[in-house]
């Protein structure tokens, strides 16, 4: 019985010697930075209750630099596995309190495992990153452990959802696991990403920059476009991390979680019929419209900060996940550019990857021109997002609200790259190029050799527009389904998507496409 009593207390000992981390001092200065401990994170994240901590008990084996005197239950590092919203989740959460959160032999071995396993059962992975890189005292070993993560996040990719939340500092080679993830959601004011810190800058190129200027939440949602979400705290962060989880499968071979809704199908919105203004030229606020028409009018916008003339996000119709890609007419007019490009490639190949069916509300004036789009690569990087979409083999219906010019008509999924269904408004203007543009290359003399050149120039637009700024004659051959009055647009996606349900399409046998990057 004595002996029972002793192993009991051992055991005590050694998991309160691992929930309190660095100690309680480390723990209060990470609360005065603003920051959660690994293990409120934790608790946060998963449904109450049902998180399983596994290798708790673990200690790094470093002997160097006397690190054998300073070994810490956990070594920095929480891993295991729960529920969230009632579906199996592994997780990892680097504890800043242990050694900077530093990455070790054991304590890279410990996020393998949880990979591993997820990897075996089909279920997610997030990473909760709050770390100050290698330890040091470890050398190639801890580099070595980095590569072994990256080799599994790479192997996952397309397999499982992966999600990082940068929580803490991210530096170095640190940064490579979140970038091969699915996608990245940081904190203002006290997260940073960047593979080589201010002072390295500062002693190389004699720049002086901050490190939020340099690889802040902000920073990253806005300019880079690497991270997707900024949260204004850990908790919204984590919040944030449990809703996008709700648009996903678990894996690659199921279909995105369903949920009951009370919202009609069968909802008519007359706001729409005058929702697209007369003129051409005027923007409107294409998330207004998407918003009209989702369930409960909610709208989970991905990348919100960056590329803003495109739109990315998740909605639901009829309960079922939807991934939306939309040009925005209020921003640039909504032409694609380089980053709209990147944004919206990712974004559908995460889609496809997934089984999540694609929207696309096309409102697109053409590709932005310049020099400094031609010298950026705009034909490279334009070509992803046609790549994406025309290799997708998910359920993907477009929608043609007003432009739809050029190449640009081309790229955002016309009938011509595999589109399941193409609708159009009656206000759509299917053609090469706008009216005034046209009418500059086909009139040109013809209007400069009239006795007034301005009533010339007038009729020819009108003349175009009349002719080429309508959707009629893209339906006459079929390269639209059909002409819909705004006010349906729910009803005529749900049944459409509802047709698609049992698609079958699949693309040429291949190891992979060499997608130009």
């Amino acid at each position: 019985m004595t002996l029972d009593v002793r192993l009991d207390d051992e055991l005590a000992r050694r998991r309160r010697e691992s929930e309190l981390g660095g100690g309680a001092e480390r723990i209060e200065r990470q609360h005065r930075e603003g920051k959660l401990t690994a293990r409120e994170r934790v608790a946060l994240l998963f449904d109450p209750g049902s998180f399983q901590e596994l290798d708790q008990l673990v200690v790094h084996r470093s002997t160097d630099f006397d690190m054998e005197k300073q070994r810490v239950a956990g070594d920095g590092v929480v891993t295991g596995y729960g529920t969230i919203m009632g579906r199996l989740v592994y997780a990892f959460a680097q504890d800043f309190t242990v050694f900077g959160g530093s990455l070790s032999e054991a304590h890279a071995e410990k996020i393998v495992k949880i990979m591993d396993l997820a990897m075996r059962n089909g279920a997610p992975v997030v990473g909760l990153n709050d770390s100050g890189g290698a330890r040091i005292q470890e050398g190639v070993v801890s580099l070595g452990g980095y590569a072994e993560i990256f080799l599994r996040n790479t192997l996952a990719s397309g397999v499982i959802p992966q999600i990082s939340a940068i929580m803490g500092p991210c530096a170095g080679g640190a940064v490579y696991s979140p970038a091969i993830t699915d996608f990245i959601l940081m904190v203002r004011e006290s997260s940073y990403m960047f593979v080589t810190g201010p002072d390295v800058i500062k002693t190389v190129t004699h720049e002086e920059v901050t490190m939020e200027k340099l690889g802040g939440a902000d920073t990253h949602n806005q300019i880079s476009g690497v991270a997707h979400f900024a949260a204004g705290s850990d908790e919204e962060c984590l919040a944030m991390v449990r809703e996008l989880l709700s648009y996903m499968p678990s894996n690659n071979m199921e279909d995105p979680p369903r949920i009951a809704t009370t919202d009609d199908i069968n909802r008519v919105d007359l706001q729409l019929d005058s929702f697209i203004p007369e003129n051409a030229n005027q923007p409107y606020e294409m998330r207004d419209l998407i918003r009209i028409i989702a369930d409960e009018s909610h709208f989970f916008e991905v990348h919100q900060h960056f590329a803003r003339n495109l739109v990315v996000g998740f909605m639901r119709l009829d309960g079922a996940p939807v991934g939306v890609v939309a040009n925005q007419p209020s921003f640039l007019a909504g032409v694609l550019d380089i980053n709209a490009s990147r944004k919206g490639a990712r974004f559908v190949r995460f889609c496809d990857a997934f089984n999540i069916p694609l929207l696309v509300l096309e409102d697109v004036p053409g590709f932005l021109p310049g020099t400094e789009q031609e010298y950026g690569g705009i034909i490279i990087h334009g070509a992803k997002l046609l790549f994406a979409l025309a290799e997708a083999t998910v359920p993907k219906i477009t929608v043609i609200t007003r432009k739809a010019y050029g190449g640009a008509y081309c790229v955002m999924n016309s009938k011509h790259i595999r589109a399941d269904m193409n609708y159009a408004y009656p206000t759509a203007e299917i053609a090469v190029m706008g009216a005034e543009g046209a009418v500059n290359i086909l009139y040109r003399r013809e209007v400069a050799a009239a006795d007034d050149p301005q009533e010339a120039r007038r009729e020819k637009v009108n003349e175009y527009k009349e002719k080429f700024a309508n959707p009629y004659i893209a339906a006459e051959r079929g390269y639209v389904d059909e002409i819909i009055e705004p006010r349906f647009t729910r009803r005529k996606l749900i049944t459409a998507f509802a047709m698609l349900r049992n698609k079958r399409d699949r693309n040429p046998p291949r190891k992979h496409g060499n997608i130009p990057l």
